[in-house]
């Protein structure tokens, strides 16, 4: 079979490049493990009040992780997604032995190379790749790290990041079919290719590009230049739509929960509003390449569109987004929420005037 990334030197390229982390002590490791332990558990209870929504499957615990963990457990990940996809569209063609070496070899650097530096700013994920439903990821070490800048309150801002990630969770464990439709997108996406051949040839340039802009920030190269057919624009369109609405129903749900629990929440969001939007001009190359920009578009997109439908119809009329692939919003209806309302319920009266 045609190998795509040398995933296990993609592996040892993040462990060597990523960065150890903030000083702490052993016993303040300790601490820091049981209190992200304990405080996902207690945002699980807030969110499911919260939203009304349970989870239909089983879920591990929370993983406590720190960045090499992180970045060896999405490698696993995309190893367990990517490597049949390439093996699919490759069929019997099979390379010759050097050119397979040397481009596996090339690309598994340079996946590790994104993942080391995606691993010292991520503080938490919810991964389906690996394992069915997914797993719940709390990086410590960027967690301890972002609230000793922010001069946060410790407790408030490990409750306030639990709340965003146990969201993430509660919306692949309560949807069942959540992870497929993902997961089918994704594969749908890389059938939408013309050319078998030149997309995993693109997909190599794509992941060259997000490593080289690592190194120079005044590359304008963008991985989106991997998206050429129609097709498979259309598949991306479902696939923004998708994670904006997730993003903004997290951020919508720790908003609303935040200030009955955090007393500090007002601080923490305006805090960690600035660090969004700040870095130097390396860090902000990286994260229009990485998709980094267009994520934090998508929390404030998400997130009004989540409130727009909730005050239309409430929080239990907004769960019926969940009903099924077709009641989830497409991408132009992000931006009017009542053409969801009116798509999916029908025409609504008025709103109640403020009062």
């Amino acid at each position: 079979m045609a190998q795509f990334v040398d995933w296990d030197l993609a592996a040892a390229t993040a462990g060597a490049l990523s960065k150890s982390g903030p000083r702490v002590s052993y016993d303040e490791a300790t601490d820091v493990v049981a209190d992200l332990r304990r405080l996902t558990d207690e945002a699980a209870g807030h969110v499911a009040d919260y939203t009304g929504l349970r989870a239909q499957v089983a879920h591990p615990p929370v993983r406590v992780v720190d960045r090499r963990d992180w970045a060896a457990t999405n490698i696993a990940g995309l190893r367990e997604v990517i490597t049949p996809l390439v093996n699919r569209l490759s069929g019997d063609k099979q390379p010759g032995a050097l050119t397979e070496a040397i481009g596996s070899r090339l690309t598994g650097v340079q996946a590790g190379t994104v993942l080391a530096y995606l691993s010292g700013r991520v503080l938490g994920q919810y991964e389906v790749f690996s394992a069915d439903p997914g797993q719940l990821l709390l990086v410590a070490p960027n967690i301890v790290e972002v609230e000793r800048k922010l001069q946060a309150d410790s407790r408030d801002f490990r409750l306030w990041v639990c709340l965003h990630e146990v969201t993430h969770r509660t919306q692949f464990t309560a949807v069942p079919w959540m992870r497929a439709y993902f997961l089918g997108e994704v594969q749908a996406f890389v059938d939408a290719s013309q050319n078998s051949e030149h997309f995993v040839e693109r997909l190599r340039r794509g992941v060259a590009t997000l490593a080289d802009a690592i190194r120079d920030p005044e590359s304008r190269t963008s991985v989106l230049d991997i998206v050429q057919t129609p097709a498979q624009r259309a598949v991306l369109d479902r696939l923004t739509a998708l994670m904006t609405l997730l993003e903004g129903h997290a951020e919508f749900v720790m908003d609303g929960v935040g200030p009955e629990v955090i007393p500090s929440v007002e601080s923490i969001r305006a805090a960690f509003n600035r660090r969004r939007e700040s870095g130097n001009p390396l860090e902000k190359a990286i994260r229009r390449l990485l998709g980094v920009e267009v994520k934090m578009r998508q929390y404030a997109e998400g997130r009004k569109f989540v409130h727009g439908v909730v005050e239309r119809v409430g929080m239990p009329g907004f769960n019926k987004i969940f009903n099924s692939p077709l009641t989830l919003p497409r991408l132009e209806e992000l931006g009017d929420p009542d053409a969801w309302v009116a798509r999916v319920y029908g025409p609504v009266g008025p709103l109640p005037a403020a009062g």
